[in-house]
Formats: structure tokens, sequence, C-alpha cells
């Protein structure tokens, strides 16, 4: 089993929050497909005998693109890469991107999955985030994309967006539970250096929230979730029964995938790769048939601490026997033991897996169970 990732780098302007590779200037869209076509085909072989099972166009804002781009990618990688077994192809959108005749083009390229970037049915917080779409948009798009077809749909919620309370953040969850799209992806709002974000704090023109009041927006998320029968399968994911995000969850589990695009990862089980991030260079490169990408080779040690990052986040959470099995090796049982009692971790079936208590320091009970080289 294994996954495609698209990374398509454009968006029609800049969430004042957003530090992802992209590019508001669409003038070399067409030579950027062109470009991710033959890497395409370059990288045919990058996932050896593992049988492709999900698609998945990530950005940027993939929605930018034509019907007919998008049709042009999926025909090269039928060209390259055996998708008979592919079950889930995702699209990342804006609202303001879905008219009902792009939606009908979409489903009929066998498009089947929609991740809508939607942060907000507050008009205020669209406006200070720079959203180029409206609150009515948001709540439209969602049926407009039933009627086309698509049962399977997902929506993204920011949170801890300062406020003197948390009554919009009440309303922004009563709104999506009314809607009710079968997976929500939620996100705390964080302030990273080069955003407009980042610069308005340090003149001192934003504040963030406070990791308190973080912390009591993400405790609402979790109630909110749990009482509408949305299981948080990973720390910002929450989907009803048979809506989880297949090619996410692959990530999550230390599944290999192959990145295509400007500043796309890829991952063969061994080592890493990482695309440069800048559209011209990128474009360039592959015109002259190369791909440019730096290769990290991974070490016994950096392949485990990966899996315990990524799998202590999820439902599944981290096989005790796998380590043994695939590292030969056995974590830090005192810490374990000190995690457990302080009621961050449990132990289930030789799995730890986070407690809600200990879902709020994930990262950091992670890295503490990090292991040093291996000999």
């Amino acid at each position: 089993m294994a996954g495609i990732y698209i990374h398509i780098p454009f968006c029609k302007q800049a969430c004042h929050y957003c530090d992802f590779h992209f590019s508001t200037n669409l003038s070399y869209k067409s030579a950027m497909v062109q470009a991710i076509m033959t890497e395409a085909a370059l990288q045919k072989g990058f996932l050896k005998e593992h049988k492709i099972k999900t698609i998945y166009f990530g950005g940027g804002t993939p929605s930018l693109l034509s019907s007919q781009e998008l049709e042009l990618i999926l025909n090269t990688l039928a060209k390259n890469f055996d998708l008979s077994q592919v079950g889930e192809i995702t699209l990342e959108a804006n609202p303001d991107d879905l008219s009902r005749e792009k939606l009908t083009e979409l489903k009929q390229l066998g498009i089947n999955r929609l991740s809508i970037g939607i942060q907000s049915f507050h008009e205020p917080f669209l406006q200070m985030m720079n959203r180029a779409h409206t609150a009515q948009e948001a709540l439209q798009v969602v049926d407009h994309a039933r009627a086309a077809g698509f049962d399977k749909l997902s929506i993204d919620l920011i949170y801890a967006i300062p406020h003197a309370d948390h009554t919009i953040w009440q309303k922004d969850l009563a709104i999506a539970m009314s809607i009710d799209p079968g997976h929500i992806s939620s996100y705390c709002l964080t302030v990273e250096p080069g955003t407009a974000l980042g610069r308005w704090q340090t003149s001192g023109k934003f504040e963030a929230s406070s990791d308190d009041f973080a912390a009591d927006q993400f405790e609402l998320l979790l109630a909110t979730m749990d009482k509408h029968g949305y299981e948080q399968y990973e720390i910002s994911n929450f989907a009803k029964e048979g809506h989880h995000s297949q090619h996410n969850s692959a990530y999550w589990q230390y599944i290999p995938y192959l990145g295509l695009g400007p500043g796309a990862h890829s991952f063969d089980g061994e080592q890493r790769q990482h695309n440069i991030s800048h559209n011209p260079k990128y474009i360039k490169s592959l015109q002259a048939d190369l791909i440019p990408a730096t290769i990290d080779h991974l070490s016994p040690s950096d392949q485990l601490n990966e899996y315990i990052l990524t799998s202590l986040r999820t439902k599944w959470g981290t096989s005790l026997e796998k380590i043994a099995n695939t590292w030969q090796i056995t974590l830090d049982l005192n810490k374990i033991h000190n995690f457990i009692q302080d009621q961050f971790l449990s132990l289930e079936h030789n799995t730890l897996k986070l407690t809600p208590k200990g879902r709020l320091l994930a990262d950091q009970i992670a890295m503490e169970l990090f292991v040093e080289d291996m000999v």
C-alpha cells in the first residue's frame, strides 16, 4: 500500500497565518502542471512494488487548477502507476473555487473526496486571516458538493483565534455540526515567522492567544466531536465511521508515499526525499529531466523516532511489538511507567496510546520517548 501526494503551489491570495510553500503568481501554472507530469514519469519506480491506494492533491490551493489541468495530471499518473486499487482521490479546495459546474467536473474526473478550507464561519475572523471566501459561500459549497455526488467531505477549522471568550468558537462548532461533513480537521492558530501574523506580532499589532485559551478551545473541540459521534483518530482529525482520511492515515502509520511538486516530500520506508521549494527552479530542473530533490538517508534511530512521533498521535497508537520486531529495541520502560502513572499514556495490548490529558502534550511526550543513536 502506498499513496501519491501532488503539491499544487498556487494560491489566489496569501492567508495571514500560512507558511506553506505557495505563490500567488499564476502566470506559470501551465508550466508547473507539465513539470509535475514530467516528475511523475521520472519517479515511476520510486515506490517499487507498493500498490497505489490513495491520491491527494494538496497545496497551496489545488482547486485553482482547471479540470483539464487536473485531468492531465491524473492521466499521467495512470500511464506510470498501477491505479487499479486506488479507492480515494482527495482534492483540497477553497469554497470560492467550487462552482456547481466545477464540482460536477471534479466528480467526473474520479475525485471522490473534498477537503474544504473553511477555517471559520465568523466573517471578521475570515477577514483577519485574509481568506478569499465568505461564511455564506462556505455553507453553500457543502450543499453544492453533496448535490454533485460527493459523500466524502472534510472541512478545516482553526481554533485559538484571539477573542474575549469562547462564544465564536462554540458557534463555529455548532455550525459545523449542523452541516455534518463527516470529517473535520481542526488546527490551533500558530504564529509563524515570515507570515503576516508573525510580522504583526513583532510590531505589536497582533497578540496570539494564551496557551490556556488554546487548551480550553481544544477541550471544547474534543467534547463537541465526541458528543456528535466524531472519533478523534489523530490529534487534529475527527471522523464519523467510514469517513477517515485513508491517505493521511497512511502517513501516520509510516506507510510509503511519493510526493510530486515543489516542496513535496516522499518516503520509501528507508529514506526521505524533499523537492526544492522554489517554483521557477523546480520547473527549470524538470524541463531538463532532473528531479530537484534532496535525499535524507534515515538512520535506524531516525526511522524509529519518526514512527513514535507519528503513530503516537493516532488512535492506533505506538506498537511496542512493532518496535521490537522492526528495530530490535525496547523503549525506556521507566519513562513509559511514569507517563502511565501521571495519566498521560495508557498501555493496551502492548500498544502505547495517549490519554485525553496526554493529547494536549503529544509531541513533547513523543520526544521524551525518542531513542538516540542505535548501534
